[in-house]
């Protein structure tokens, strides 16, 4: 097989189990952080729900508040400047903490008062009108809240692009076109995409479960031709690209990044020989002859690359679902498009880059 494999998970803020309460006639819902972001950046901002509610009887709704312009909007309040004394001397990773990141959702009592909370019953009319849901259905429920907003063009020139989970969307978006433009394939190509991988690629979604090797394992059935030597030899003759954003060099902050091993805006798709963090760990390394072939691809299909390094050696690092992949044998690289902000609410691109990294997984699928 030829596999493409990204994630489309993003850091986010989840509700709890049980999130609706009412302090001093506020409404509000509280959150457990998803994925590494820095806390700070989600206070004063527009936010909206997306998720599922599956019912005690079997019944899954829907949710999407926040995206339409008759929407109402969400978010989380931050100290005012006028009595932030002790908050502006904290570092930035204490000054919002995790438990403070609750989101306000009303302030209109029921008109009932011999209720108690009459904000929070007001909510859950609210809730049972448009979906028919009580509380004790938040236990079933999977919500993210997330920046409210369309992807929006960036720069006056228009070369960038601004929105929400471009990591790892971005990438799972030009892998699946990509594949979609091959009419008739030479070998078997895949478009893998997982969930949870920014918090460890775990679950039954994520990389580390076996639900892909499993669905080898049934299509070798199909063929007639399953045993479990048929399938260790298929994923050990598998090639991947793991497609995955990469980290692009900001001047703002040269500090952080060793320019010879950078990726940059407009110098197409980054190619990561290893990620990982401190000696490299965590991370698969691509092998040469891999690397070479790569190369030779690109060269072929006039694709723009450019190779990097996620950050100075003992700044930080990142990781992927691309070792996971190489614990089978199979060959794999991480490839993607270079963001600025990334993790952030909003992240950035460039277009151009957008462009070659679409052009770069066509061009592996139908060459190596």
């Amino acid at each position: 097989m030829l596999i493409l494999g990204a994630h489309v998970d993003s850091p986010r803020l989840d509700l709890k189990q049980n999130p609706l309460y009412e302090d001093t006639g506020l409404a509000l819902l509280d959150t457990h952080y998803y994925g590494g972001i820095k806390k700070y950046q989600w206070v004063t901002m527009p936010l909206a729900l997306h998720g599922v509610i599956v019912k005690k009887d079997g019944t899954k709704i829907n949710v999407v508040i926040g995206e339409d312009d008759g929407d109402p909007v969400f978010g989380v309040s931050d100290l005012l400047i006028h009595l932030a004394k002790d908050q502006m001397k904290k570092s930035l990773a204490e000054g919002v903490e995790g438990e403070k990141l609750n989101v306000l959702v009303g302030s209109i009592p029921i008109n009932d008062k011999k209720v108690k909370n009459r904000v929070k019953q007001n909510i859950l009319k609210i809730l049972n009108d448009k979906y028919g849901i009580v509380e004790e259905d938040f236990v079933s429920a999977e919500i993210e809240v997330v920046p409210a907003g369309r992807a929006r063009h960036y720069g006056f020139d228009n070369s960038m692009i601004m929105a929400y989970g471009q990591d790892d969307r971005v990438c799972a978006y030009t892998s699946f076109e990509a594949m979609m433009e091959i009419e008739k394939p030479e070998k078997t190509c895949v478009t893998l995409l997982v969930d949870k991988e920014e918090i460890g690629s775990v679950g039954a979604t994520g990389m580390h479960s076996r639900f892909f090797e499993n669905t080898v394992a049934e299509i070798a059935n199909l063929m007639g031709n399953y045993s479990e030597l048929t399938i260790r030899r298929a994923l050990a003759n598998s090639k991947m690209i793991s497609s995955d954003v990469s980290a692009a060099f900001d001047p703002n902050y040269p500090e952080v990044m060793e320019k010879q091993s950078a990726a940059f805006f407009g110098k197409g798709i980054v190619f990561n020989k290893y990620t990982g963090a401190r000696g490299k760990s965590g991370s698969n390394d691509a092998n040469p002859e891999f690397i070479a072939e790569i190369r030779k691809i690109m060269e072929k299909h006039d694709v723009t690359w450019q190779i990097s390094e996620l950050g100075k050696v003992d700044q930080g690092g990142g990781g992927t679902i691309a070792y996971i992949l190489a614990n089978y044998g199979m060959e794999v690289i991480d490839a993607g498009v270079a963001l600025l902000n990334m993790h952030a609410p909003w992240e950035i691109s460039s277009k151009a880059d957008l462009y070659e990294a679409k052009k770069a997984y066509y061009a592996f699928l139908v060459e190596a």
